[in-house]
């Protein structure tokens, strides 16, 4: 209570979001060193001598007060919301009459999908192995159709490259620190990047450069597109994560809430959702329609890394620096399975992205895995890389997975040759 009455008085907000009681001693401490270095003393001692004219005075309801515990968004974010929730519920009507249609119809055998894709993923083996750049390389992406890669790496370039054969296509120069992170949009062929120059950029995919995104105070660390791909979060080391028209440029959202750093972010398949992760062990899911907070899953003990939601739009799945992946069931708000699955920390996790049949997760251990998405049981091994997998993504229907590594070499698994070895067999 007394670090929250000298805040007060010294005119700071008496809690940010998400902060505990030692941080906010600490911001306090800090600010008033910041305040004595500055010769800002008469500041300091008029706050101490109301404190102790308080405390002397008969006790009033100070507590009561109401204070406003938001910022009002603009105009463009109202638009936006109101924009987001047409399209989610558009999205989840459609997701929702699916799962019914496919429990009720009597020629539907989920459990025989579940298994071909399970099959496909454990025949999965390496079909191409290819040096992507001078130096580590550090994020990848499929694009929508699977028919483009994307990757960047530590020298700040990224590089598109056609799929399957892995043959560049074009470079992309605009970075002037390390890329950390690179994305294709889901609906075009437009790809953004993400970098330690504290910027985003939107790129076509012949490689000019379309937009700067400009803003955060750090570097920044992952980036992603929401589903329509119309807008783009980016999450960054000055603790708060960002939503950006792609449109236009604007900044519709800065977000505040972890208490250190955010690292991974994931939207929801619907687009009513995001999930944000950071370096203070917790996973926050948010509401974009509203901006409300609406979980706080605690589990992890050491930073979180990567998030991503399944399509069957009721797990979530985090990785991080304690070696395990962990599922969180959404509608029982609690994590339902945990995974002790690598020997060192996951740095990336991905559901498949069509129906969510399988789980894939990349390591530092130098192997990516693979797990069924019915009980979280290892399904395959990929191993071959020589340093740490810092990224893998999944094609869209999950005939294979690409991984990027500190070893520079971008590989793809591919299970389509066992295919053919099969057919031929058959022949």
């Amino acid at each position: 209570m007394a670090v929250r009455a000298r805040l007060r008085r010294l005119g700071e907000p008496i809690t940010l979001f998400g902060e505990r009681e030692m941080e906010r001693r600490d911001r306090l401490r800090m600010l008033m060193a910041r305040l004595d270095a500055e010769g800002q003393l008469e500041k300091l001692m008029k706050a101490h001598e109301d404190e102790e004219a308080a405390a002397s005075a008969a006790p009033t309801e100070e507590e009561d007060i109401q204070y406003p515990f938001y910022t009002e968004g603009s105009k463009a974010l109202l638009d936006a919301r109101v924009e987001i929730a047409r399209y989610s519920l558009l999205k989840s009507a459609l997701r929702l009459h699916r799962a019914r249609r496919k429990r009720d119809d009597p020629d539907e055998d989920v459990d025989a999908e579940v298994d071909w894709a399970l099959k496909q993923a454990g025949s999965l083996a390496l079909d191409c192995s290819e040096i992507g750049d001078d130096r580590p390389l550090f994020g990848c992406s499929l694009s929508h159709d699977g028919k483009m890669l994307a990757t960047c790496s530590l020298s700040g370039i990224a590089k598109i490259w056609s799929m399957p054969q892995v043959q560049k296509v074009s470079t992309l120069k605009g970075h002037t620190e390390r890329a950390t992170d690179v994305v294709f949009s889901p609906t075009s062929n437009y790809l953004a990047t993400a970098s330690a120059d504290k910027t985003a950029k939107l790129w076509n995919s012949e490689g000019s450069l379309l937009r700067t995104f400009e803003g955060h105070l750090d570097r920044l660390a992952r980036i992603a597109f929401h589903p329509s791909g119309k807008y783009l979060g980016t999450t960054s080391f000055d603790k708060t994560w960002r939503l950006w028209d792609v449109e236009s440029g604007e900044e519709l959202l800065l977000q505040e809430g972890h208490s250190r750093s955010v690292y991974g972010l994931s939207f929801h398949h619907d687009g009513s959702l995001v999930a944000s992760c950071g370096l203070d062990a917790l996973v926050r899911v948010w509401d974009l329609r509203t901006g409300r907070s609406i979980l706080a899953l605690e589990g992890h003990v050491k930073p979180v890394l990567g998030v991503s939601f399944s399509p069957n739009g009721c797990h979530l799945a985090s990785g991080g620096e304690d070696n395990t992946c962990r599922i969180w069931d959404l509608r029982q708000r609690r994590s339902s399975y945990t995974i002790l699955a690598h020997s060192n920390l996951i740095s990336q996790v991905k559901f498949e992205p069509q129906e969510g049949y399988f789980l894939a997760t990349a390591s530092y251990d130098m192997t990516a895995k693979v797990w069924s998405s019915r009980d979280f049981k290892p399904v395959k091994t990929l191993s071959g890389h020589e340093a740490k997998i810092m990224s893998l993504d999944v094609a869209g229907d999950g005939q294979f997975i690409t991984t990027v590594s500190y070893d520079r070499t971008i590989k793809l698994w591919s299970s389509k040759n066992i295919e053919r070895e099969e057919k031929m067999d058959i022949d």
